[in-house]
Order: C-alpha cells, then structure tokens, then sequence
C-alpha cells in the first residue's frame, strides 16, 4: 500500500490493495463512509457501487455527495449525513449524553466497546419499533416508519434517554466495569423517563399496579391504525393481553401499511362473525333484550357486526378485563351499546371521568360524559364514585 500520508491512525484501518483512488476502491463497494469534504464522492462512483450500497456521507456543514444526488442514480441506495435537513442524520447527541448516563450510574471504570456496540444497538432496536404518540411529536407530524429514509432514530426522540443509557449499563455490569451495579433495570427505567416527564412517575405508579395483575383489554376498533398503535403500546408495557376486533386481513394489511407490527406475544385478533363463541354472547344479548323487542335474529346481527356489542359480551362473560372503544363513533353511542349488556354494580352510577396529570398532582373531573344535568342525589354519587375511582 501507499506510504504518503500516513500515520499511525490511518495505518491501523489500512487493507492492501492494488486501487489508488477512490473511484477504484468504491468500484463493487458496499459500503462508503466519509468524512472529508464535499464532492469528494461522485455520481460515477455511486453508480459503480454494489447493489443497495449504504452511503454514510458525514462531512460537514455539506455532505461529500447529497442525498439528491444519490436518488438521481440509485434508488436503491441507504444514505446517511450529518445534516438535520435530510433524513437519517447521523449525530453524536444520539449517542454521547446517554453513554455517559448509563456509565455514570453505574460508575463505571471506563467507556469500553461493549457499552458502545450496546448503545448502536439499542438506537437500531429503538428505529424498528413502533413510533407512538407522545413521541410523533418530535417527527413533526410525519410519523417515520423503519426503512431506507428512516434507520435511526431523530436526536430529539424522547425514547433516547430510558433507551440507550438502559443498554449501556447493563452492558458494563456484564462486561465487569461496573463498581455500582443497578439491582432494578425496570426502576431504573422509570427513573429515566421521569427526569424527561415529571408525569411519568405517576404514570408509572398506575403501571405497577396493573403489571402485578394483568388485563386482557378488547380494543373494539381493532381496524383502525389509532387503536392498533395503543394496543401495541399496551402489550409493550406489558400491561396484559390485547384483543383487537375485526377483520384478520383488513388489521394486517393496515398493520403492513402502517408499518405497526402485530406478530409478538399478548396480541390477539378475533372476529366477530368468526368467533367461536359467537352463539353463547348472542344467546346472552337475546336473554336481555327479548322483552325490549328484540328477537333472536336482531341479537345475532349485533353480535356478529356491532363490535361494541361483541366487546362488551366479552367483558360480561369473564372473556376480556376491559374495553377501549369511541374512536370511530361518538362516546355516547358507544356508552349506549355497553349499557345494553354491562349494567352498573348495584348501588352504584355509571359516570364518566377524564384524569387531568399536572405537575405533582392528578386531578379527576367528573362527570363531563354521561350527566347533562344531574340534581343533587346525582351530584353527590357522582363525587363519592369520582373518589372511589381516585
């Protein structure tokens, strides 16, 4: 190989080679990675690389050759800057705050590469999961989905900080660098969140509770791309079993389309019409409704299309917890179809409530759904059960 221009770094990554120039050394290459100057990567040279060759141009404030020019010639190519305006951009934020989070916690006698092959990792997972709510926000609007335009994660997704420095200390406590192990990962975790969301440790307290006893929760919408997200969220947090209602193939192809995945343990789809116990709650809507002028057949088209009627049979026979309705239709309507099989325990009223979390304090405000103008008996049942859901 060359000798000009070397030292003892470029000598270390150096391989023998008979290709003097970059043009000659890219040509089948599958990977480049910069970090020189612009226009030191050409459209020819791109052409001559392998197929779906991956492009790291770093240099900075331009790339060495941009993401435009690169669709131009090979649309099958995965490109990377260091540039926030294009996607993919590749920033020591992602990695440098967190790494020293995770080793500091674990006081950690050094940074080796076990921690950071454990950081690479824990950002490429964090990029093929599923981008929820809370942290759309931080994409702008333009939910990502994991692929070419989208293989790592944005510095500015709030995911990063109960993610990396997770990995990053369980690695040096694997790895024998840690002289203050950390005994509860899962504590550890909420911990991290908390110092991003105050509210997170209040959510995390109601978290708790539910993970020492776990609900199967039927999300009636199970169609729809809003509820699969939660559902999948649900079983993330393993908070119990999600039952998505409806069609097998319309929720997987929305699930594909979405680019949400619904292949893992706690998820399961039911169709109504397809059900095996679609006689049993149709026999049981019957029983209820008879003598509200309803006949037989009438119950059986509720159960087999009306989703929250098929839900709340669920919950009353013992097969589901709980339901997670009113996406798609108005909440009373939704309330309505419940009442029709789940009645209130007796001596109690049905209410509605809506948790406001604020800094140090939760605030329940009741009851804003079902009460248009409740009198004085109403108003005191619904403060004594607002208290008792508190």
């Amino acid at each position: 190989g060359r000798t000009e221009g070397m030292n003892q770094w470029k000598s270390a990554h150096a391989a023998k080679t008979d290709a003097r120039s970059l043009a000659e050394a890219i040509d089948g290459a599958d990977v480049f990675l910069g970090l020189s100057a612009k226009g030191a990567l050409t459209t020819k040279m791109v052409q001559s690389m392998a197929e779906k060759p991956i492009i790291f141009a770093m240099a900075n404030p331009d790339p060495e050759i941009t993401p435009e020019e690169v669709a131009e010639i090979r649309a099958d190519a995965i490109m990377a800057t260091g540039r926030s305006d294009y996607p993919n951009q590749v920033n020591n934020v992602l990695g440098f705050p967190y790494i020293f989070r995770g080793a500091l916690d674990v006081r950690a006698t050094t940074i080796n590469d076990d921690m950071k092959i454990a950081a690479a990792r824990a950002l490429a997972e964090l990029a093929r999961q599923d981008v929820p709510d809370d942290v759309d926000a931080a994409y702008q609007g333009m939910r990502p989905k994991f692929g070419p335009n989208y293989i790592i994660p944005v510095p500015f997704d709030p995911r990063l900080i109960s993610a990396i420095p997770i990995a990053v200390a369980k690695a040096a406590m694997e790895s024998g660098v840690a002289r203050k192990p950390i005994l509860d990962l899962d504590r550890y975790a909420q911990e991290l969140s908390a110092r991003r969301d105050p509210i997170a440790s209040t959510l995390q307290r109601i978290y708790d509770r539910v993970r020492r006893q776990p609900k199967r929760i039927v999300f009636a919408e199970g169609e729809e791309e809003q509820v699969m997200r939660a559902a999948v969220s649900y079983v993330n947090q393993r908070l119990g079993t999600a039952i998505l209602l409806g069609r097998d193939d319309i929720i997987k192809e929305n699930a594909r389309n979405a680019g949400i995945e619904l292949n893992k343990q706690g998820i399961e789809i039911i169709n109504a019409r397809l059900s095996r116990r679609n006689g049993v709650y149709t026999d049981y809507l019957y029983e209820r409704m008879q003598r509200k002028g309803f006949l037989f057949r009438d119950c059986q088209r509720l159960i087999n299309t009306d989703r929250n009627h098929f839900a709340a049979c669920m919950v009353a026979l013992g097969d589901a917890d709980g339901i997670v309705t009113g996406v798609t239709r108005n909440y009373s309507t939704a309330l309505d179809d419940i009442r029709r099989i789940i009645d209130a325990k007796p001596g109690h009223r049905v209410i509605g409530a809506s948790i406001v979390l604020a800094r140090g304090r939760t605030v329940i405000v009741a009851d804003t759904a079902v009460h248009d103008m409740p009198n004085a008996e109403q108003i005191a049942d619904i403060a004594e059960e607002a208290a008792g859901f508190a």
